[in-house]
């Protein structure tokens, strides 16, 4: 008789509840959900495409066409539709420009392999086309691109404000390209040169007025802070002014909050109380001394000390936000003092004009013709709260498009015209290699057309139509023939027409795209902690619930 072979036991190496999902299935379930992701964002694009409206838990709502915000908004919990979130992002972050863009190529170029990899074709061999095309991709758009000669500031200045209207014709703001393009190219122009720091433009949102009362300030603006009745006093305009940064508090302290003084005589504490005056005194006759006008500092200015500058006619402002306080040591020299005692000429600063202006319906302190300037201020005026956040966003996008091509002075003509070209040279090169790698290639080519057709269905044209007409320009040598969204035709040659993007833009997004791509055809199994799951908290309790429920502690027993 023969014997039963002993049961293998069961090896458990996950928790329990942990989920696992693996294998092709597992790889399709990832690129539907970077469809679906792409599907959202997809109306968004080109000059025509459409806003969001997202209401969050608080029930605050945002108006946005911008890719990054979008998804940031949506807080997407697919952990592989997460790698199309970071993308966004590092776009937003790199050039400012093209966050739509890069999600929807990389959704597309998902979306071209699914089928090879539905009928067998291993992920490695898909990934190898991809990084080849990218790569040919990249080298295509080095030799089309134009560089702007910089000996000639006034063609160079053009082809900024070019670059900014174009990156603003896809925004909320595109009736006033003209106005916002030049007020951007302004911006950047003040900024220090070699650094660029964009963090040194300021951007102040003021509810009433039109769009076209925007005003740049090549300076600082920043809103009254708080203040004590002796402000009224102060003079409000001052011509050249000597202005002093303080990191101090000038404010008399209640004794009750900050010390436990114990004395035997009431002469003692008058001593004590005397000693502090004292003590502020000395701190503002100080500030006297330096012959400042203008006063700002980052800690409180008390009523005290805020009288006695108004009876000397000068002008005070404490608790002055620190990155405002940053911007006016950029903007006039000078530098931000901790201590009152020994403060020389050379550590105070000076403007041409200094004054308090009523703007809209708040007060704002202008320091205007800096000598120093390396800042400025961007002040905007619109209806709605929703309204001027977005234009800021716009702004902030088509800041760091002039940022890049100022850096470094490359263009691409826009409007789909660089991606049918690669599209069409990616496609020619991919008719010319045997195997699977064909397919792939090619399929890298068809998804670069996502863009243009995708600007074509937003504007209401017939993408077939025109894609078919720009295949024969490319076809034919003519590499900058793009969408028209205004025109009869749909076709134009879109580098006469003046859609010029930065290079910058376009090679960071094929190569983000194409690595997020990767990333996702890499994985083939999801395990998911159960303790990365959130726990169901239950229902809310009423209102007041937990006021009843302290109610009566800490009391005794009622008395019988």
């Amino acid at each position: 008789m023969q014997r039963a072979l002993p049961m293998q036991p069961t090896v458990v190496l996950l928790r329990e509840g942990t989920d696992t999902s693996q294998g092709n299935p597992q790889l399709l379930s990832n690129i539907s959900a970077c469809l679906a992701i792409a599907e959202t964002l997809s109306s968004t694009l080109g000059p025509r495409g459409m806003d969001k409206l997202i209401v969050n838990e608080r029930g605050e709502a945002q108006i946005t066409n911008d890719g990054a915000t979008i998804l940031k908004l949506l807080e997407i919990v697919h952990p592989a539709a997460k790698t199309l979130v970071d993308i966004a992002r590092a776009q937003d972050a790199e050039v400012g420009d093209g966050t739509t863009s890069v999600v929807l190529l990389a959704a597309q170029l998902l979306k071209e392999v699914r089928g090879f990899l539905e009928e067998g074709v291993s992920p490695h061999i898909v990934i190898k086309g991809f990084q080849k095309a990218s790569q040919l991709a990249l080298n295509r758009i080095k030799e089309l691109q134009v560089s702007v000669d910089r000996s000639d500031p006034e063609r160079f200045r053009s082809l900024l404000l070019k670059c900014a209207s174009t990156s603003l014709s896809s925004k909320l703001i595109h009736s006033e390209k003209p106005f916002f393009s030049k007020m951007v190219v302004d911006a950047i122009e003040c900024l220090d040169q070699d650094d660029l720091d964009d963090s040194l433009i300021g951007v102040k949102k003021i509810a009433g007025g039109g769009m076209q009362d925007s005003l740049l300030v090549k300076g600082v603006a920043f809103k009254k802070t708080f203040t004590y009745a002796g402000a009224e006093q102060q003079p409000k305009l001052f011509h050249n002014p000597p202005i002093l940064c303080l990191n101090v508090e000038l404010e008399l302290k209640a004794e009750k909050d900050n010390a436990e003084v114990r004395v035997d005589a009431v002469a003692e504490y008058q001593a004590i109380v005397d000693a502090e005056w004292e003590i502020i005194y000395r701190k503002l006759q100080a500030i006297e001394k330096t012959g400042a006008k203008v006063v700002l500092s980052k800690l409180p200015i008390g009523d005290l000390a805020t009288q006695w500058f108004a009876d000397r006619d000068i002008f005070c402002a404490g608790r002055v936000a620190a990155g405002d306080l940053r911007r006016v040591v950029q903007a006039v020299g000078g530098s931000i003092q901790s201590t009152c005692s020994d403060i020389k000429r050379e550590h105070l600063g000076t403007c041409g004009l200094f004054e308090e202006k009523q703007i809209g319906g708040e007060r704002y302190n202008l320091f205007q013709d800096c000598v120093k300037a390396k800042t400025c201020t961007l002040i905007l005026r619109g209806g709605a709260e929703q309204f001027m956040e977005e234009v800021e966003r716009s702004l902030h996008d088509a800041l760091m498009v002039v940022k890049r091509a100022l850096r470094t002075g490359e263009v691409v003509a826009g409007g789909g015209a660089v991606e049918m070209e690669l599209s069409a040279f990616i496609r020619s090169y991919a008719y010319s290699i045997p195997g699977k790698l064909q397919l792939v290639i090619a399929a890298f080519a068809k998804a670069l057309e996502v863009i243009p057709r995708q600007i074509c269905d937003n504007a209401g044209l017939d993408s077939t139509d025109v894609l078919n007409q720009l295949r024969m320009k490319h076809a034919n040598g003519d590499k900058w023939f793009g969408v028209d969204v205004d025109g009869t035709t749909g076709i134009r040659d879109n580098y006469e027409a003046f859609v010029w993007e930065p290079t910058l833009v376009k090679i960071n997004a094929i190569s983000s795209a194409t690595e997020a791509a990767c990333l996702i055809l890499s994985v083939d199994e999801t395990v998911r902690n159960p303790q990365s799951e959130p726990q169901n908290p239950g229902p809310k309790a009423p209102p007041g619930a937990a006021q009843r429920a302290m109610r009566g502690r800490g009391r005794g027993m009622p008395r019988r």
